[in-house]
């Protein structure tokens, strides 16, 4: 007995530093912490109200390109998201799948999209890489070829129906990046040649909601 109570405290007490460590990057409240920026209105003049906050979701409409972005740097990090589709679709974008996506690792320049590496959100396609602006990764023990825009598909589909909540995890580090969706691995590669920068979520045509936006440095 005498050596369970102090195991007991030990557990506890390394749970609670674990959880101190998570970090919520949205409140439920309001975007502080992220700026906005829309491709025909620039920096902070979401005047047509794409990202909103009510009910402790973000509801990002869809209705115009753009995103918005952390005005901190990460460079090692768990991210967990928990998203679900809406029902309204803009165009050019009406007529085909929802479509939404995590950058992260993005440098500073501000455009559609900036340089970066995607987690895909879109309907059926949940995981797959999206390498922008050159940006090259190692799959499979081989590296990418530096393109505009380099696609690569996830080797599993673990995404649930549209309008279900999803749980989608990024985990970057040490040039290693992992995307997780449900709780399964479905797409994961090596010696990225972008290790740090800002994490963006898109407004690209599709009604989409977070109800949770939390990171964990590594």
């Amino acid at each position: 007995m005498k050596y369970i109570i102090p195991f007991i405290v030990f557990v506890l007490f390394t749970g609670n530093i674990y959880s101190q460590k998570v970090k919520p990057l949205f409140n439920g409240k309001n975007l502080d912490g992220w700026y906005s920026f829309l491709k025909n209105r620039g920096k902070n003049n979401d005047s047509a109200g794409v990202f909103s906050v009510k009910d402790g979701l973000l509801h990002i409409t869809g209705q115009e390109f753009g995103y918005i972005v952390t005005e901190k740097k990460y460079s090692d990090f768990h991210l967990v998201v928990e998203f679900k589709w809406g029902e309204k679709k803009y165009p050019p974008r009406e007529n085909r799948v929802r479509d939404n996506g995590i950058l992260y690792y993005v440098v500073d320049n501000d455009k559609v999209w900036p340089r970066s590496i995607e987690c895909q959100i879109q309907e059926g396609d949940c995981g797959d890489f999206w390498l922008i602006d050159s940006v090259t990764i190692v799959m499979d023990g081989a590296r990418t070829q530096a393109t505009k825009n380099t696609r690569i598909i996830k080797k599993k589909d673990n995404e649930k129906p549209s309008g279900e909540w999803n749980t989608l995890e990024i985990i970057a580090e040490k040039g290693k990046c992992t995307h997780i969706m449900n709780g399964v691995v479905v797409n994961e590669g090596t010696e990225a040649s972008l290790r740090t920068g800002r994490i963006l979520i898109q407004s690209e045509g599709a009604e989409t909601f977070f109800r949770k936006i939390e990171l964990k440095e590594l």
